[in-house]
Parts: structure tokens; sequence; C-alpha cells
């Protein structure tokens, strides 16, 4: 259904932007309505899940937000570890599976991050790389609302595989799984906003930073950091 969904929101700007594509950015040639949509989730991030992620930040121990912060990188882990493995990537898989296994269960469900104490490197990998690692291009920038950036193909990856191999996926009851996952929203949204603040000061336009910054950072993790000239 969140596959479903996706789809149907990037065809709607697709065809909504199709009549007046004016995008000068040759991987945005929905420039014109992704702009709108990130203007209306900047609205509701103002009003509502910044408040919420500054309150987070100033008012929780550091050491529950570490706890937190690494409980959400631990289920990331997992689908790390598929993607590696997808990727053939032997020693990769090994150390995401190694972390999985260890911090699952000495460091108590992920809450500590022994594996990269011990020295057991963290290869974050979706299956966005996967495809882009395969040859698959990624397509147009898009802006999600509420969701943020993304392109066609990294969106129809998280909404479709990625978000079956999310652990969060399967927990039961609904409430939980919901409770869950505006957890994770809240933990990452209060991760950016030193980096917001500092954006704020070097970019005079925050669409064009934000778009170019998202574009090169996955070529970057598609490349494993050394993409292409």
């Amino acid at each position: 259904m969140r596959l479903i969904s996706f789809i149907a929101v990037a065809l709607l700007l697709f065809c909504s932007g199709c009549a007046s594509i004016t995008g000068s950015h040759p991987d945005d040639p929905l420039e014109p309505i992704n702009r709108k949509v990130d203007a209306f989730n900047q609205a509701i991030d103002k009003v509502a899940l910044k408040p919420i992620a500054q309150g987070y930040k100033d008012y929780t121990p550091e050491t529950i937000q570490t706890g937190v912060g690494n409980f959400f990188g631990n289920l990331k882990d997992v689908g790390s570890a598929i993607n590696n493995a997808l990727q053939l990537k032997p020693k990769q898989t090994v150390d995401s599976c190694l972390r999985v296994l260890i911090n699952s269960t000495v460091g108590v469900l992920g809450l500590i991050d022994i594996a990269s104490n011990i020295g057991i490197q963290k290869h974050s990998e979706d299956f966005g790389q996967t495809l882009g690692y395969w040859g698959l291009p990624a397509g147009p920038y898009v802006i999600i609302p509420f969701l943020g950036p993304t392109t066609l193909r990294d969106g129809v990856s998280y909404f479709s595989v990625d978000t079956m191999a999310d652990p969060v996926h399967y927990v039961d009851p609904i409430n939980a799984r919901n409770s869950v996952s505006v957890m994770r929203l809240l933990a990452r949204r209060a991760i950016y906003l030193s980096a917001e603040e500092q954006m704020g000061e070097i970019a005079l336009d925050s669409y064009s930073f934000l778009r170019d910054f998202y574009l090169q950072k996955r070529k970057n993790d598609v490349w494993d950091g050394n993409p292409p000239d």
C-alpha cells in the first residue's frame, strides 16, 4: 500500500510538472513542483516536528539519546546485511551480520554499540544503493509530502524492499509499531537540528543546497565513497 501511494504521488508530481517543467538542474526536472512540496513540508516541520525534536534534544539525557540512536542503528544493520549480500560484498555482509548479532545480545537489544567499540565497521546499505550498484539510474529527484527528498529509484526501493527488510515493519500490534516509527523519526529529526542551523548560515537557497547535497550523498553511497568523475 505504501509503495502504491508513493508511485501515485510520484506520477502525480510528474504529470503536474510536465506542462511547466522549468527545472535548471538535469536531475530535477520537476523543480517547480518539488519546491512547492518542499515549502509545504517545511511549514509542517516548523509547527509540528521540529519543536518536538528540539524538546527531545534539550531535555532528554544524552545517554538515552545515544541509546535510542544505537537501537535504531542496529535495526538498520539488518537491512544493511541483506543489501551487502545482494551486492556480493562478503566482508561487509559478515561485518553487518556480526554487528546485529553482537549488539542485539551483548549490546542489550542494540542500546549499546559494542560492535563499533571492538572495531567492527558499519556498512550502511539500502535497496536503492543495491539497485544503483547494479547499474540502475537514480531517476528524477522528487520531494514527497511529509517525507522529504528522494529519487524515483530510491523511493520505490524504500516503500517496497526496504520496508519489508525493516524489523519495525513486523512489530505487532500496529499501535506499538507506529510508536516505534514516530520515535525513530523524532530521533532522526533531532540529529539534523544543528546541521540545519549551519545550512541556514551558508546557503542562500536551502532547496538547491539540500538537493545537491542529497544527490551527491546518494551517489557517494552507491559507489562507497569513490564515485566516478
